[in-house]
């Protein structure tokens, strides 16, 4: 087989311009033209750059644009991204290769190309000018002050965050030095009044003292000390016929020897957000109390947290795009989501006052996967989005063959009306994709959620309640009552119920709950466990027993979280493109039956089953002699076990019986878990969408989003957005337990209650004292819930 070529056009030197729709283009440098194919590797391909552009092996960076993708440089590190790289471009003879030093050196500066505000072209480069360059920029004054005659003081204000400096940054010296000439008296000439506030600004900095715009206009500026009897005066004015502004008069001495600030008096959110933001390019974790400190060192400016983090958000919108206007373009994007990707749904709602409400996003690809690969089970879970307005994800995924999170569907909708979010959601993915037969759902049980499935599926689904949200409630409702080790033990037996597979095994399960609290009992009995019990639940779900299965999209989640809503959902697109088109791939390489994940769990049953005796009864029944007796069914695909029931993979007693009898043990296997129908989950591809903010808005449209949902409320996201990753014994917090008399919720200081005999146990901890299992399960019982989920 002929392998694919094509040509690198491997570029360096030059610098990255940023365009106004956020993508990017390269100018300057050198060029050099490489012939690569899917033999190539990496190494050969560094060594051949190395040679050409003077780099180190060992220290180079080479990055990529995906097609149809300019916002995202993709790195190549080893030679599987490299052939991955000329996979994507296997429609095309050329691809475009960047090529940088990983230290830095001259590597390629990210720029802005924009034709907004001076704010947005201001580079870090700019803050450190020396005080012998003159300030170069053609931009005038757009925002002029209008008032003549009122006294300005500058805004005290600002925004930014974290970013790990290099080692070489302690060491030099305090920038804010330079800007000390960046003034030096009558006749100097600016580009206009923005270029001179800006150097008013770092001069006042490098000087350390405090003014007020006595006259603002566009036509005229006078600044004088903010200290009254100090002498320090500058006007300047525009030059008749031009754009340029020129010093009339300066008096430059002080006799206020600087004023004696608070912390962040000299620096506005303006000018610390253009100072962070080429540092917020490269690290987006940039924190505030970082930005703190770098200010303080490079410009010695003190800046408090509040400050700082709202020069990061000023930062973040100059880079990023408007949040707020992201919202009007939800349409646009909705139209071209369904015209690049045909068969998908995309669709936005707004409210009376055009207000944003809802979208629901589903591609065509996840859709087909789910229809023709994956089982049908659908989990439902809601991410809180810790974003500039507040929101919700609704996220529903499937698994596919190899136990993979497949996303199937997501929207992001406002908090407002919860139960008609849900109803919504489960219409449009309904309408987008619809099923043959009934699907289990893995969702919280909250009542909206609840009365949203009976509406919107019917007896077309079953509604697994998913563990964890129920193992939540039964920690809140029993807190305050029972001691930390109480509780967890309570958790503990409630996910040995849950998993048990025989009805003797949940009774025996509660029983052991019931011996800790009766009360704990009773909860559990009338908690639905017909809804989250495998004993009783009606439908298939393979096992799976919590909704947040979707560990994957959460991340990406956390990671888009922070742009502009339209980027986040192509983001999101864009990963999903990439795990579609990552896993078509791998899987073709795979000579296996099943999956690789359900190959190696079919191999672990099969040693189990080695030992057993296996009598036959009738022409499809057989009695299995192991650890214990189990009757085995092959026409119904039953074991009385249950194991092969509730995983839809032969239990090692069903394996015993085909073995037994010659037959393949691949025929027992479900098919959703062949290698050749997780193919079929990914063999639909996901397009790009070259234009995603897309242009001015149509004044005829009939949908005009004109604002963003409700801006969010003050404060952290609220806790269900920190349980996503937690296991189920990471619920239980200890509580404060009083010395004095054992209550919980005190300490002996604040202790109310009438001393008690000393030695007199509560009765919490008689029954921690009288189980002598407590220990070792308290440390446990992590591995003893897996072990019984998969026994």
């Amino acid at each position: 087989m002929s392998t694919k070529k094509i040509i690198a056009i491997c570029q360096s030197g030059g610098e990255f311009l940023l365009e106004k729709n956020g993508s990017m283009s390269y100018s300057g440098g050198e060029a050099y033209a490489v012939d690569l194919d899917t033999e190539t590797s990496v190494t050969d391909f560094k060594k051949d750059l190395a040679d050409t552009f003077g780099y180190s092996v060992d220290n180079m960076l080479i990055k990529y644009f995906l097609p149809g993708n300019r916002k995202t440089l993709i790195m190549i590190s080893k030679d599987k991204d490299l052939k991955r790289m000329i996979n994507f471009f296997a429609d095309s003879d050329q691809v475009d290769v960047f090529v940088m030093p990983q230290d830095g050196g001259t590597g390629a500066l990210i720029v802005s190309n924009m034709p907004a505000s001076r704010s947005s072209r201001t580079t870090v480069s700019e803050a450190a000018v020396l005080a012998s360059s003159p300030v170069v920029t053609s931009h005038t004054d757009d925002f002029p002050i209008t008032n003549e005659n009122s006294d300005l003081d500058i805004e005290n204000e600002i925004s930014p965050e974290s970013f790990s400096l290099g080692e070489n940054w302690e060491n030099e010296q305090n920038i804010a030095a330079k800007w000390e000439k960046i003034i030096t008296g009558v006749d100097q000439r600016f580009a206009g009044f923005d270029e001179f506030r800006e150097a008013l600004h770092k001069f006042s900095i490098a000087h350390g003292f405090r003014y007020k715009y006595k006259k603002s206009d566009s036509h005229r500026v006078s600044v004088r000390c903010k200290s009254v009897s100090c002498p320090f005066r500058i006007y300047a004015s525009r030059l008749p016929t031009t754009q340029l502004v020129r010093i009339k008069k300066m008096i430059p001495q002080h006799t206020c020897n600087g004023a004696a600030p608070k912390a962040g008096y000299r620096a506005t959110r303006g000018w610390v957000g253009n100072i962070i933001k080429e540092k917020l390019r490269n690290s987006p974790n940039y924190k505030p109390k970082d930005i703190v400190a770098d200010i303080q060192r490079e410009y010695g400016v003190k800046l408090n947290y509040s400050q700082a983090w709202r020069a990061k958000g000023i930062a973040k919108e100059q880079l990023q795009g408007s949040y707020k206007e992201s919202y009007s373009q939800l349409p646009y994007l909705c139209k071209r989501i369904m015209q690049t990707n045909p068969g998908s749904l995309a669709t936005v709602d707004a409210k009376e006052d055009s207000s944003f409400h809802r979208v629901f996003v589903s591609f065509h690809a996840s859709i087909s996967g789910f229809q023709n690969g994956c089982r049908p089970l659908i989990f439902l879970d809601d991410i809180p989005l810790d974003a500039k307005y507040q929101g919700t994800l609704l996220i529903a995924t499937a698994a596919d063959g190899d136990d993979g999170v497949f996303p199937l569907a997501f929207a992001v909708v406002d908090d407002e009306t919860d139960d008609d979010n849900w109803f919504w959601f489960l219409t449009q993915l309904k309408f987008a994709a619809p099923v043959p037969h009934p699907i289990t759902f893995v969702a919280n049980f909250n009542k909206g959620l609840k009365d949203s499935l009976v509406n919107v599926y019917g007896a077309e689904c079953f509604h697994a309640h998913c563990l964890r949200y129920v193992a939540e409630k039964l920690n809140d409702d029993l807190k305050g009552r029972f001691s930390h080790e109480a509780r967890r033990l309570m958790v503990h037996d409630l996910y040995t119920c849950a998993y048990a597979p025989k009805l003797e095994d949940f009774e025996q399960c509660s029983q052991d709950l019931k011996a800790i609290s009766p009360e704990a009992y009773d909860w559990v009995i009338n908690s639905e466990p017909h809804h989250w019990a495998n004993v009783f639940f009606v439908g298939t779900r393979y096992n799976h027993m919590t909704s947040n299965f979707g560990q994957l999209v959460y991340n990406w989640v956390a990671e888009a979280v922070e742009f502009p809503i339209t980027q986040m959902i192509d983001m999101l697109r864009g990963k999903l493109m990439e795990l579609i088109y990552t896993r078509r791939v791998d899987s073709n390489r795979w000579t296996t039956t099943l999956t690789p994940s359900m190959e190696e769990k079919l191999r672990n049953e099969a040693l189990k089953a080695q030992s057993f005796q296996v009598l036959p009864s009738e022409s499809s029944i057989f009695e299995v002699h192991g650890e214990s007796v189990e009757i085995v069914d092959l026409s119904q695909w039953d074991c009385s076990c249950k194991g092969w029931q509730l995983t839809g993979l032969p239990c090692c007693h069903a394996i015993a019986v085909s073995e037994g009898i010659g037959r393949s043990v691949y025929d027992y296997c479900s098919r959703y878990f062949m290698a050749e129908c997780y193919r079929k989950t990914y063999a639909e591809s996901i397009y790009p969408i070259p234009d995603v903010e897309g242009p001015p808005l149509d004044p005829d449209d009939k949908l005009v989003i004109v604002t963003p949902p409700t801006k969010r409320a003050p404060g952290k996201p609220g806790k269900r957005a920190k349980l996503k990753q937690a296991g189920s014994l990471e619920l239980i917090r200890r509580q404060m337990q009083c010395s004095k008399c054992k209550g919980l919720g005190h300490n002996k200081k604040t202790c109310k209650e009438v001393e008690t005999d000393e030695g007199s146990p509560t009765p919490e901890v008689l029954a921690i004292e009288g189980s002598s299992t407590a220990e070792v399960l308290a440390t446990e019982m992590g591995e003893d819930i897996h072990n019984n989920g998969s026994s």
